[in-house]
């Protein structure tokens, strides 16, 4: 390794640390998502709210449920023929978010139980169609403006003083209302423009409390001036009593989007689907090891001294040298013999045939026949005629084959 290149690995590493060490110290940039989780600390979050809930609602008692209101209130009441719905639940329901997350069969549980005397308080940047119809109200919105807006309480015995608020909040607020039912509880001021934003809605023998702007209960507004002694005259207006928390969604939980979410909710089908995971994993992993690339398949050297003995002998047999023939017939044979079964073929006497026979397990007449015929051919000193050759062949073919 050159001097020059130790000196640019030098100077990369110490590049490195420079832009390590500045990431880690640089400011970190402040988080506005609107969570309106409890756990947040975040501006927009609900961190100390939630720790302050018990100053801010004093001697009352405070239930936290992390379930839908309908799923919440389906396993506390009755329901009778004779008398109605007997709700073991009482009080205030309580619902602070970014905008209106509950559901059609939960808001009709709200509903249900404001009509048998009791209170729900929301405040949300907007309410669902099915309450608007129901409460008898309708929304609005403008842009908000850089100046911010002026939030009011319309009792002046609470207070006179307007709270200017900028970060996370809306401009919704409350276009038409039941002027005759209905009671004003606070406005906002944006651009001389006055607004409703908080009002109290009888229902039945129970009230709503509906309220525009939600982050006066976050981390931001808490801490900012004094716009918590807003965030405590909205709170002033829920009844004393039993204090029900609707905190869905809002702990920092998530709801998955995978396909496979019924499946993993369900214990039985998650411990199929694991066990049907693991056992393809260890299928892969032994089929693997059992299993082996496709081996091509390699053609193997022509045995050309095959073809070019075919070759001569059929020019020997063409010419009628019927006895050049015998003769290399029997010294291919001989020499098969000894390469094969490693047998001396200087002597082809009984003693040969039997270990011929022993080691070929051909039959004992054949291997008597060809070596008859081969002493034969040796001693015999006429010409040999083609009947002799074929017979030869014959003979040897049955021992070779």
């Amino acid at each position: 390794m050159n001097r020059t290149l130790k000196l640019y690995i030098v100077f990369l590493v110490l590049l490195l640390v420079v832009i390590v060490y500045m990431d880690a110290n640089r400011p970190k940039p402040i988080n506005w998502l609107p969570t309106y989780d409890l756990n947040d600390k975040i501006p927009l979050g609900l961190y100390i709210f939630d720790q302050e809930a018990p100053t801010l609602f004093k001697n009352d008692s405070i239930f936290k449920t992390p379930v839908t209101a309908y799923e919440y209130f389906e396993s506390d009441y009755e329901y009778s023929d004779s008398s109605g719905t007997i709700y073991y639940t009482y009080g205030t329901f309580l619902s602070i978010s970014e905008y209106y997350n509950i559901d059609e069969e939960s808001t009709q549980e709200l509903l249900y139980f404001a009509e048998r005397g009791n209170s729900v308080f929301i405040s949300a940047k907007d309410f669902s169609a099915q309450l608007q119809d129901s409460l008898k109200f309708e929304l609005d919105s403008e842009m908000p403006t850089e100046n911010g807006i002026a939030l009011r309480l319309a009792n002046p015995k609470l207070s006179k003083a307007s709270y200017i608020f900028n970060e996370g909040a809306g401009n919704t607020f409350f276009s038409k209302i039941d002027t005759l039912s209905t009671e004003v509880l606070g406005y906002q001021i944006s651009d001389k423009k006055k607004n409703v934003n908080f009002i109290k809605v009888p229902y039945k023998l129970g009230f709503f409390y509906l309220h525009t702007q939600p982050s006066a209960f976050t981390n931001f507004h808490l801490l900012k001036d004094n716009h918590h002694q807003y965030t405590e005259k909205i709170v002033s207006y829920i009844p004393k009593g039993q204090i029900t928390w609707l905190i869905k969604g809002q702990t920092g939980e998530s709801i998955s989007q995978s396909p496979l979410r019924f499946i993993l909710n369900q214990p039985a089908l998650k411990y199929a689907w694991f066990l049907f995971l693991i056992g393809m994993v260890f299928f892969m992993i032994f089929n693997a090891k059992r299993k082996q690339r496709v081996v091509p398949i390699i053609k193997p050297l022509t045995n050309t001294t095959v073809d070019f003995t075919k070759t001569i002998g059929n020019l020997y047999f063409q010419e009628g040298d019927h006895q050049n023939i015998i003769d290399k017939k029997i010294i291919y044979f001989l020499e098969k013999i000894r390469n094969e079964y490693l047998i001396e073929t200087t002597t082809l006497d009984d003693n040969f045939i039997k270990k011929l026979q022993l080691k070929s397990g051909k039959k004992m007449e054949d291997i008597q026949n060809v070596v008859q015929l081969i002493n034969y051919q040796k001693k015999s000193y006429h010409q040999s005629i083609e009947d002799d050759l074929i017979a030869l062949n014959k003979a040897i073919e049955k021992i070779l084959s």
